[in-house]
């Protein structure tokens, strides 16, 4: 089946070059230069992941992908035209999953894109039965092929990092596990300094959705030093 990519992007060619390299790989565009067509699309058309840019004529990209995610939980990658932490911690706090800093190598795009939308496959598609598809403790439930959570009877409404990671840490519960290893399972990269950054961002979003705190953590707890654990 041919997925479809969301690109926006107010420089026409810079959309347009996107593009070029995605239909190289077989991928479906849906391609807009505005953050209210994109919206529009993403009503109207089933959409596998979206690239957008943060600086758009009529609606930022924080807002386009706010507004995503309300009812979607496919993969969202950032464009982000200066390199700044801030942009970075805004997307990721907002539910983008990556980020992607211009200028950039449109082939390390497209290999962001498979690896994102490698990844959401992943934790979406039945299991093998003999593999754990659902977690339960502590009033949290985990199902990995409904891809859904609640925690005390109520939804989560998680993007495909947070479950990711929630699922990590969760399958891993008395464990401590590693950023670096946190990282290396959840976005499928190699680990750098800056990653560790990327891990504590959606961990502190995570936890914000579960009304957890870093301080008094009742599930997410944090060992300094070393990564993160759930008790259950």
């Amino acid at each position: 089946m041919v997925e479809n990519i969301l690109v926006v992007d107010d420089e026409q060619s810079i959309a347009d070059l996107i593009e070029v390299y995605l239909k190289n790989e077989d991928y479906n565009v849906f391609k807009f230069y505005n953050g209210h067509g994109a919206l529009q699309c993403v009503e109207n058309e089933k959409i596998d992941l979206a690239i957008l840019d943060v600086m758009l004529p009529d609606v930022n990209g924080f807002s386009v992908c706010q507004q995503i995610r309300e009812k979607n939980n496919f993969p969202i990658i950032m464009l982000t035209a200066k390199d700044e932490e801030i942009d970075k911690i805004t997307g990721l706090t907002l539910g983008a999953d990556d980020y992607i800093t211009k200028p950039f190598r449109p082939l390390e795009l497209v290999a962001r894109v498979k690896a994102q939308l490698r990844r959401f496959k992943k934790y979406n598609m039945a299991y093998p039965a003999q593999e754990e598809n659902v977690i339960v403790f502590s009033g949290l439930v985990l199902d990995r092929d409904k891809h859904e959570c609640t925690l005390n009877e109520k939804p989560l409404s998680l993007t495909p990092t947070e479950f990711s990671i929630l699922w990590v840490l969760a399958s891993n519960r008395g464990r401590v596990v590693s950023s670096e290893e946190l990282f290396q399972k959840v976005w499928g990269e190699k680990y750098f300094s800056n990653s560790n950054n990327t891990v504590m961002v959606h961990i502190r979003h995570l936890r914000e959705k579960m009304n957890d705190s870093a301080e008094n953590p009742k599930y997410i707890k944090t060992v300094w030093g070393v990564g993160y654990k759930i008790e259950g």
